[in-house]
């Protein structure tokens, strides 16, 4: 016999308050898919179901927590406003759903700011809470970005804005409305006192949030399965009567379309968010060794021709340029760049894969860095289109590089394409504009800028992103108007002309040296880059930081200038 007396339930009766109190907080069910979640799982897991991966709200604490180094933070006082200046009465006056969502949140309204540090750097970072009346935007919305941003900018301090909302808040009408033009003025001073806006994406964010502050970030994070928009997806099916795919709206969506830079989990954002804050803050990083793994080469596969017309000494170095085991733009970024946050999309069409930039440290210096990406197998290849760029990856370019220059950090490029992409799609969204304005941007913008040609540099498509104060080549690239097979097609009437005409267009890196056209030549190991990947890297290495050290001495307002009359002195008959 039992020594003590249960129910049928296994807890003794007197204890049955204490126990349901206990199992209350140890488990909750999930909104989503209905299971029960242990606490402690789910609050390490980011307050994320481990069973289904549903995202719970965060309150503006949680956020802080989150994302300031340590649990560190100090709240910002933000300023009060009058409650109910319309005297807007719905089902209920909205004074009352004021004083509700306060008793329900212990929150003042749907915005909160704190001061913290994030990877050792100070920063403000303001959070909107959905939890108070689904995060909208009214008046005191407005005032509390204003007022943060504008401490922000007091403290001279990156500034990092969270946003969950449903949008303006209806109960204050064009009040609310005015806020869109009110935090976009605010976000104007931001980023004229050239301090880094980065913008959180999370669930849900729309409406007038996502046409005002909300998109006019420097860097654009989504969070993983976030749903942002503009339109309801509700109202846009009725409207078009017509089902919308699955994945509309959502952050991965956006990612595609070109929105915003990066989508990452939320057990990731703070990782993400310490690494562009080391590099736009300009963190001390130590350059360390070189250390580059080297795939096996497979050289059955590369194309030779032992022809007599191809033997010309110009066209050996084309096919060296072209050699698919060479080391293409990731590979030099596992090699040489650390904290490597590769950033996304133009902002108003799409993400090119062809054409990828990021931040990072080179050699311990914090650099935006860009370039053509080939691919290395089938998949990769088609998937980066061969290294072709379409007009948002010049786009995209043009962005980065007038990033760089808010943020005072300098602009390395590494060129191998074969020439911008030829399409229908690429001249229906404006391939020649695009790269016109990189080029443009590039020539104009206040910071030191490297240029290295590393394989192809093919006509317009490598000049967009060559236009930097120092234009290096690796020793066996080359750089040219046209391919010598189409200027043997067009000229020759003879393809089989084609190493004829590499040698007559002087295409080497020793021909340009000689004609002025670029500043240096950077050595490659004996039987070409994609022999020795180590050495290679190493001498890439210390010449764009030998060029970078130059630089720096140079005033950056004085840079465009002395860029534009490099390239006015090209070209010139020597008097």
């Amino acid at each position: 016999m039992s020594l003590f007396k249960r129910s049928a339930r296994g807890i003794r009766n007197n204890d049955r308050g204490k126990y349901d109190s206990v199992r209350r907080l140890m488990w909750l069910k999930c909104e989503s898919c209905g299971r029960l979640i242990y606490y402690k799982d789910f609050k390490e897991n980011a307050r994320i179901c481990p069973k289904c991966n549903h995202v719970f709200l965060l309150t503006p604490p949680q956020r802080f927590n989150l994302l300031f180094d340590n649990n560190n933070w100090t709240p910002i006082k933000l300023p009060r406003v009058s409650d109910d200046p319309l005297c807007f009465i719905d089902r209920k006056p909205y004074a009352e759903r004021l004083a509700e969502a306060r008793e329900e949140t212990g929150f003042d309204d749907a915005v909160s700011a704190a001061d913290g540090k994030i990877s050792g750097a100070q920063a403000t970072i303001a959070v909107m809470n959905p939890e108070f009346m689904m995060g909208s935007m009214g008046r005191a919305v407005g005032d509390g970005i204003v007022a943060s941003i504008e401490h922000a900018i007091s403290k001279k301090q990156p500034y990092i804005i969270v946003v969950a909302s449903g949008g303006a808040r209806m109960q204050e009408n064009v009040l609310s409305l005015m806020q869109m033009a009110r935090t976009t003025a605010a976000v104007n001073r931001l980023h004229e006192a050239k301090l880094p806006y980065i913008v959180i994406l999370t669930d849900p964010t729309y409406g007038g949030v996502t046409a005002s502050f909300a998109m006019l970030g420097d860097i654009h994070i989504a969070e993983q399965g976030a749903r942002i928009g503009f339109a309801g997806r509700l109202v846009i099916e009725q409207n078009m009567r017509e089902r919308l795919p699955a994945d509309f709206q959502t952050a991965e969506y956006l990612l595609e379309h070109g929105m915003v830079d990066i989508v990452a989990k939320r057990s990731d954002l703070k990782e993400v968010l310490d690494k562009i804050m080391a590099v736009v803050t300009k963190q001390p990083n130590l350059a360390g060794e070189i250390k580059v793994v080297q795939p096996k080469i497979d050289d059955r596969n590369t194309f030779r021709s032992n022809k007599k017309e191809d033997s010309t000494p110009a066209y050996e170095k084309v096919m060296l340029a072209r050699n698919e085991n060479r080391p293409h733009f990731l590979d030099y970024i596992g090699g040489l760049v650390t904290e490597w946050v590769p950033l996304s999309g133009d902002r108003t069409f799409g993400e090119d894969s062809a054409l990828l930039g990021g931040l990072g440290f080179f050699r311990g210096m914090p650099v935006m860095i860009m370039g053509q990406e080939l691919g290395r197998d089938i998949a990769t290849r088609q998937k980066h289109r061969f290294g072709m760029p379409t007009p948002e990856g010049y786009r995209k370019a043009a962005r980065l590089m007038r990033m760089a220059e808010k943020f005072g950090i300098p602009i390395i490029s590494l060129v191998d394409t074969s020439g911008a992409f030829a399409g229908k799609e690429g001249e229906e969204r404006g391939q020649s504009e695009a790269v016109a304005k990189a080029i443009q941007t590039g020539l104009s913008v206040a910071t030191p800028y490297v240029a290295v040609i590393v394989g192809q540099g093919g006509s317009g498509g490598a000049i967009a992103i060559a236009t930097g104060d120092k234009v290096l080549m690796l020793e066996n690239a080359i750089y040219s108007v046209i391919a010598p097979e189409s200027c043997a097609s067009i000229l020759w009437k003879d393809n089989k002309m084609k190493a004829h005409a590499a040698e007559a267009m002087k295409l080497t890196a020793g021909d340009l040296s000689a004609l002025h056209i670029i500043d240096g030549i950077v050595p490659e190991p004996e039987g070409g880059a994609h022999k020795d990947w180590q050495t290679t890297m190493e001498n890439l290495g210390a010449a764009v930081t030998n060029a970078l050290q130059e630089l720096s001495k140079i005033p950056a307002a004085k840079l465009p200038i002395h860029r534009a009359e490099k390239f006015f002195a090209m070209t010139r008959d020597i008097k």
